[in-house]
């Protein structure tokens, strides 16, 4: 099957009596399995395709159970449903052996007298920094062709850093899903663990699972840019616990999250 953007593999998906299944081309590939965001998206997907009358998103908790090798089905379920939450189950199967399972907490606004942010951090626009994989590197995983990514601060993979952290410029290159949930949670991953910033050798990881806390309605930012960072906690026994958060182009905190991810170097 050629190569096919996220919109598309979203617009093709087929309704089959076990569920919603999705496609699953080369270029959304990380090594054997799809890439972890890509993945979480078509769950989100699945989810909001079945309920389309669900209220805003609000939290996100994915366990990657095993590799996404072929076209993933997807069966959804309300867990329940109050006055203001929806909390949703998806699971993603493949050949009958589940690869993804995911709870979504969909939520109306709710009146309070307590507000608080956390601003982002200052940083030059995206025209103003380099790439994050200069041109002279070759491209390591098939699937981070599908975004733009422009270093601000921090330490490229495997460079033996001090500390493991990144933060980037990052963006969709199909404009097609840069304001859509769906867009938002599979762009939402696409930094390498802030560990590997400390590796000082190759190696693979995968991601076990991941939480996503969304902060806003409003999951648009100017021109597609969304400002990431990911930043290492701990890391001991070959797994690793980072926290992820990504600002609109305008610094408003919009996800906030925490990823534990199994590394192997």
């Amino acid at each position: 099957m050629s190569d096919l953007t996220f919109g598309e593999i979203l617009k093709s998906a087929e309704e089959t009596p076990e569920g919603l299944r999705f496609a699953v081309t080369e270029n959304w590939k990380q090594g054997r399995t799809a890439y972890g965001g890509f993945t979480a998206g078509l769950l989100l997907a699945a989810a909001r395709q079945a309920l389309p009358d669900l209220p805003p998103l609000r939290s996100v908790l994915v366990n990657f159970t095993g590799p996404v090798t072929s076209a993933p089905t997807m069966t959804t379920r309300i867990l329940r449903q109050g006055r203001n939450v929806v909390t949703v189950q998806v699971e993603a199967f493949c050949e009958d052996t589940l690869c993804a399972q995911s709870t979504f907490s969909f939520g109306q606004a709710q009146e309070s007298h307590i507000s608080h942010d956390l601003p982002a951090p200052d940083a030059p626009r995206p025209d103003d920094v380099e790439d994050f994989l200069p041109p002279n590197i070759p491209l390591p995983i098939n699937f981070f062709k599908n975004f733009d990514a422009k270093l601000i601060e921090g330490h490229r993979p495997f460079t033996g850093a001090d500390r493991g952290y990144i933060r980037a410029w990052v963006r969709h290159r199909d404009e097609a899903v840069r304001q859509t949930p769906e867009g938002l949670m599979s762009l939402a991953d696409v930094l390498p663990p802030a560990v590997f910033s400390k590796a000082r050798k190759l190696g693979p990881n995968s991601s076990m699972n991941w939480i996503c806390n969304f902060l806003s309605e409003d999951l648009t930012s100017r021109d597609g840019w969304w400002m990431m960072e990911t930043d290492l906690s701990v890391a001991r026994d070959g797994y690793s616990s980072q926290v992820m958060r990504m600002w609109n182009a305008d610094g408003e905190l919009v996800i906030d999250g925490m990823q534990s991810v199994v590394i192997f170097v």
